[in-house]
């Protein structure tokens, strides 16, 4: 890959994953509190982004920089691209790195195990091995809650054991990489990693012009009713309703991408804390389940819009009830979520209603 001619030697944060939807949100949020002392790089294979025809810059990009009025580097790269990693990290100022670029549907992850462990594992392996050669050994990482396996008691807080009964390829693969990364740390102080343990990311910018446009049939809750209110799909599947939880459907916290984008911020800030160093696992999450039946409810009431649905059989790899004790996210990074469900449907609802296609026009 040959690197682009206007690269920068300024300060720079190296997002991975960048155009996709935690990771596009996250670069907004960046522009919007950094300032102008610092550049954002984005690095994304495009798996799950997508790129008009005959365009340099995926959709998402192109979007922020209008919103934004500001430039990003945006490099068509997959991180298991070692030259193609290493060029990029010669050509900028790479300070810090915030790591998206991963696959990242459970039920998926069952069906094509190889796929998501060598997007997933080796990549991450790969990024870290640039890191350390380029001397950049500060990393905000994407986890998730799937880590936790099974629920042993509730609300989880990040003492609750990982790696145990886990369900899926895709947990298993978060929790390796965790796993990989604490050793790195061990081997070497001067690493600073923040493993961030997404609960369920929903909701859109405020704008209405960034979302969630997953490619193909939705793998996550909220883009498939939102589709279905727009009348992409015809009905929702609701997988299982014979769960211990209040309605029999499952439970999940979800959180607004804006509060999760704005946790990766506050994440980035430690970095600069004098002492600060080694592994740290944080939860960022509501600290409130709700079933897939009252996400309906509260997506039908904000939208107007009738949601049908049908049950069908659990999906491998599902559990019953999923939701955060966030009192470490609020000591350590000083951060809370402050989105009302209300706020994650009526965003999401602006989003899909103003961009019927997604991305596409």
């Amino acid at each position: 890959m040959k690197p682009e001619t206007n690269g920068s030697k300024m300060p720079s944060i190296l997002v991975t994953g960048g155009a996709g939807y935690v990771g596009s949100h996250t670069v907004l949020t960046l522009l919007e509190r950094q300032g102008t002392d610092i550049d954002i790089v984005v690095v994304d294979n495009l798996s799950n982004a997508y790129r008009a025809q005959g365009q340099k810059q995926p959709e998402p990009i192109r979007i922020i920089e209008e919103l934004t009025d500001k430039t990003i580097h945006f490099y068509d790269v997959d991180i298991r691209d070692k030259d193609g990693l290493s060029k990029i990290f010669e050509h900028h100022d790479i300070e810090s790195v915030i790591h998206f670029a991963a696959l990242k549907a459970v039920g998926e992850s069952v069906q094509k195990p190889l796929e998501y462990y060598q997007a997933n594992i080796t990549g991450t392996c790969t990024l870290l091995e640039v890191m350390r050669n380029f001397g950049v050994y500060k990393l905000v990482y994407s986890s998730s809650c799937t880590v936790y396996g099974e629920p042993e008691n509730l609300p989880i807080n990040e003492g609750h054991p990982t790696g145990r009964g886990l369900t899926s390829p895709y947990g298993k693969s978060k929790y390796f990489c965790e796993e990989i990364m604490k050793d790195v740390c061990r081997s070497d102080p001067k690493w600073m990693i923040v493993s961030l343990r997404y609960f369920n990311p929903v909701g859109a910018h405020r704008s209405g012009r960034i979302g969630e446009d997953p490619s193909g049939i939705p793998n996550n809750l909220m883009p498939y009713i939102s589709q279905v209110a727009v009348g992409r799909l015809k009905e929702l599947q609701v997988f299982g309703n014979d769960y211990a939880t209040v309605d029999g459907t499952g439970v999940r916290d979800y959180i607004h991408v804006q509060d999760l984008a704005e946790g990766h911020v506050k994440a980035v800030k430690l970095f600069h804390q004098p002492g600060f160093g080694g592994f740290h696992a944080v939860n960022l999450g509501t600290g409130t389940g709700y079933s897939v039946l009252q996400m309906i409810a509260a997506f039908e009431q904000v939208s107007g819009r009738q949601i049908p649905y049908k049950i069908v059989g659990r999906r491998e790899g599902d559990i019953a009830e999923n939701y955060a004790d966030v009192s470490l996210s609020q000591r350590l990074l000083g951060w809370r979520a402050t989105r009302t469900l209300e706020d994650m449907c009526a965003d999401t609802w602006r989003w899909q209603h103003n961009n019927p296609n997604g991305f596409k026009k």
